[in-house]
């Protein structure tokens, strides 16, 4: 596994460049884009094992729709649920979805990702929203084609250290954009602990997807520490793929 502390030389451009490639973005003054180092941590697809959600192939598929879908509230959680998920260095750029949506409990969306929904039963994980200080904010997809299959593909070379420093933007159907800087890829995993370290005053975003063709085998977990928060105009922070109605084998 890969564990470093972000260089802060070259992080206000790296976070302007993502800004540039995603669009939608009301950039502000330069001095807000503060940098704050993650602590450290330690170091396909769908759920983890022991969860509802299975497993799917890491084998190329077709790609992710183009056409955006309408923003996937749950109810009860507000308007800070995360509603798209872009890596511009992996060309990642994906609706996201809550863990309850149709056709996606059983078995995690095809064409989407998906946010676990802070419940109770998940308390323990300290998994939660994006906004929510001492809290994870958990994605998966499957690791295929137009979905997060690049981050499969990087992990399996030096353990995934190229994706350290990469920011990753999460999109809120309140009209914001979450920056986050990765500082940890962790391979081989079979449960939440990571998720769990994060501090009172950090807030964590965690990118999931699987190992192997089916929910035995374990999972990959790269993990990334808030930066900064920015305004986003509505267009940028609807979906921007839509989930496709089965998954091609």
């Amino acid at each position: 596994m890969g564990n470093v502390g972000p260089a802060v030389k070259g992080l206000a451009g790296r976070i302007a460049a993502a800004l540039l490639v995603a669009g939608g973005v009301t950039l502000i003054a330069a001095g807000l884009l503060v940098y704050r180092a993650p602590a450290a941590g330690d170091g396909t697809d769908g759920a983890l094992d022991g969860s509802a959600r299975p497993s799917s192939s890491a084998s190329p598929t077709l790609g992710a729709s183009a056409t955006p879908g309408p923003s996937p509230l749950s109810p009860g959680l507000g308007q800070s649920v995360p509603t798209r998920v872009v890596m511009p260095a992996l060309g990642i750029d994906l609706g996201v979805y809550p863990d309850d949506y149709p056709g996606g409990v059983t078995y995690p969306l095809c064409d989407a990702a998906q946010y676990f929904i802070p419940t109770a039963s998940n308390a323990a994980e300290k998994l939660g929203l994006p906004g929510q200080p001492g809290r994870t904010t958990y994605l998966y997809a499957h690791a295929r084609t137009g979905m997060f299959l690049p981050l499969l593909t990087q992990s399996q070379t030096n353990d995934g250290a190229a994706m350290l420093g990469d920011v990753i933007q999460v999109y809120t159907a309140d009209g914001h954009v979450y920056l986050y800087e990765v500082f940890q890829v962790k391979r081989h995993t079979r449960d939440f602990t990571l998720a769990a370290k994060v501090t009172s005053s950090e807030q964590w975003l965690i990118l999931q997807t699987s190992e192997g063709p089916n929910y035995t085998y374990p999972k990959l977990q790269v993990a990334a520490s808030l930066l900064t928060v920015q305004p986003a105009d509505a267009a940028a922070s609807r979906p921007s793929t839509t989930p496709a109605p089965s998954c091609p084998k």
